[in-house]
């Protein structure tokens, strides 16, 4: 019967592929099936392997290793490099198709240092190994090829490329869960953080940092947008603890203020209430917790997106450039000229098209991303009205004030 991976890779393909990595590095490589047996290979067993095989009891198979190798190297979303039973060092790489682990590609064995007695001394005493054949493997290792932790790195990379594209799920899915194991560790970064500090009350939600969240969405800080969730969504845990329907009742109160803050950042509201409303249904089969953070956070970067969807293809990726340039810069004096220079375009041009993409002024958007601002520290900080002003660009008090009440309808002191 046909290994199922070879229903969705050319075997031929995959035999070439193995035979250039061989070549080319000189290191064993092969293909393994699902639960980790060998399928075709270049390069023969090591006379290392075979003497430290036989004293390897059968619950510990060399078999078994690389099956759960592989499978953390999935759930890691790229290569993943570990050691052996016999202290010998191999990579491997997922064949993933529809999140399902079809097989892998294994390379080694290999060492990053040259062998000593340190080498054996563990595993001698644990498979309880011989003295003549401990001898005889440290012979043996001498002719294990040797790499330095760096061309170790280089090659693994180097084994992901050729790799990544012959399943067409296989890279999108180990994209998603790189990116979901960096989210989870940026949220426990986070939950420490709030652990660590008593003077934080559980009952206290963060809505500075909601608000911050808020705008930095609007002037298209898509990365910012996302460490704040992160943060947001620490502070859920850690008062809430891991309650996943807790947890979805604050997402679709995010997803609502997210929503608001995308259509006043200039998306079509028709757009905005198609992703919310898809994010609702999505959210009904979300089952884990990492799952409905990754969604808030692809979410994120979708309503992003439509905040730019009604800019002119060709003023694109320059208004988006001038915009976050304006989001880094506020707070300084900044003017029409210093943003015209940064994207190399004339004064007057760039006036005009920045106008035509966004439907405000470069004043007005300006004025627009420091109310902002001024308002998240009048509400949320006890600094004076002039060092607010002073914070967020604006040359005095007075000229704050008139600027405010006219986006706001407040004065900054009603405001707070």
């Amino acid at each position: 019967m046909q290994p199922i991976l070879y229903t969705i890779i050319k075997q031929q393909s995959l035999h070439e592929l193995l035979e250039t990595f061989y070549q080319c590095i000189g290191i064993p490589i092969q293909i393994l099936d699902e639960g980790g047996e060998v399928l075709d290979k270049f390069g023969e067993s090591h006379s290392y392997c075979k003497i430290f095989k036989k004293y390897l009891p059968p619950t510990e198979s060399c078999i078994k290793l690389h099956s759960n190798a592989s499978k953390l190297a999935m759930s890691l979303g790229e290569t993943y490099i570990f050691s052996c039973h016999s202290n010998l060092n191999h990579i491997v790489f997922p064949l993933v198709n529809n999140n399902v682990l079809l097989g892998s590609i294994l390379a080694g064995p290999f060492l990053m240092d040259a062998p000593d007695s340190l080498l054996l001394s563990d595993i001698s005493q644990k498979y309880d190994i011989p003295t003549a054949s401990i001898l005889e493997m440290y012979e043996e290792a001498g002719s294990v090829p040797i790499f330095e932790p760096a061309k170790v790195t280089h090659i693994s990379r180097l084994l992901y490329y050729m790799c990544s594209g012959l399943v067409t799920d296989s890279k999108s899915q180990f994209i998603m869960n790189h990116n979901k194991l960096y989210q989870q560790s940026k949220i426990n970064e986070s939950i420490q953080m709030y652990k660590a500090n008593p003077m934080i009350n559980r009952k206290s939600y963060p809505y500075e940092k909601e608000k911050e969240l808020i705008t930095k969405l609007k002037t298209g800080d898509s990365e910012q947008s996302k460490a704040l969730l992160n943060d947001l969504l620490g502070y859920v845990f850690f008062a809430e603890g891991n309650n996943l329907e807790v947890v979805k009742s604050r997402a679709i109160e995010l997803s609502a203020l997210l929503s608001r803050a995308a259509i006043e950042g200039g998306a079509t509201s028709d757009s905005i209430l198609k992703i919310n409303n898809q994010f609702l249904m999505d959210l009904q089969d979300v089952d884990t917790l990492d799952n409905l953070c990754y969604k808030l956070q692809e979410t994120i970067d979708v309503f992003t997106e439509c905040m730019f969807n009604y800019i002119p293809s060709k003023s694109n990726e320059i208004t988006k450039k001038s915009i976050r340039f304006i989001s880094k810069n506020f707070s300084r004096p900044l003017s029409l000229e210093e943003v015209a220079g940064y994207v190399h375009l004339n004064p007057s041009y760039f006036s005009t098209l920045f106008k035509q993409s966004t439907g405000s002024s470069f004043k007005e958007y300006l004025n627009m991303v420091r109310i902002e601002e001024s308002k998240r520290l009048l509400a949320d900080t006890d600094y004076s009205i002039i060092d607010i002003a002073l914070a967020t660009g604006f040359e005095d008090q007075s000229y704050f004030s008139k600027v405010f009440k006219k986006y706001t309808g407040l004065t900054p002191k009603q405001y707070r």
